[in-house]
């Protein structure tokens, strides 16, 4: 996993909402499209970064690209992110 590439991606709110969307589950890019006020290539390049970063990944069905999220990569970051936490057990003062 690219670590950076990744938080890049997720930086920014337009394709955190696509994420979001993807969570009830697969979504063609028109329907993603649907949820914005932006342009269809607007939303190609949000699916291509989040694609290039591996939070996606897409399906083609006759003339229709499905995206659907990459739960391995989001893992990942949650296990990262839970370790650079740390552990629960120190408590200050304790």
């Amino acid at each position: 996993m690219a670590l950076q590439q990744t938080l890049k991606a997720l930086a920014d709110p337009t394709r955190r909402e696509i994420l979001n969307l993807l969570k009830a589950g697969r979504l063609s890019a028109g329907e993603i499209t649907d949820h914005f006020d932006i342009t269809a290539a607007a939303v190609s390049r949000h699916l291509s970064v989040l694609k290039d970063a591996d939070l996606i990944c897409d399906t083609r069905e006759g003339k229709y690209i499905f995206y659907e999220l990459n739960a391995s990569v989001l893992e990942e970051i949650m296990l990262w992110i839970s370790d650079l936490k740390g552990s629960d057990s120190h408590v200050e003062g304790a």
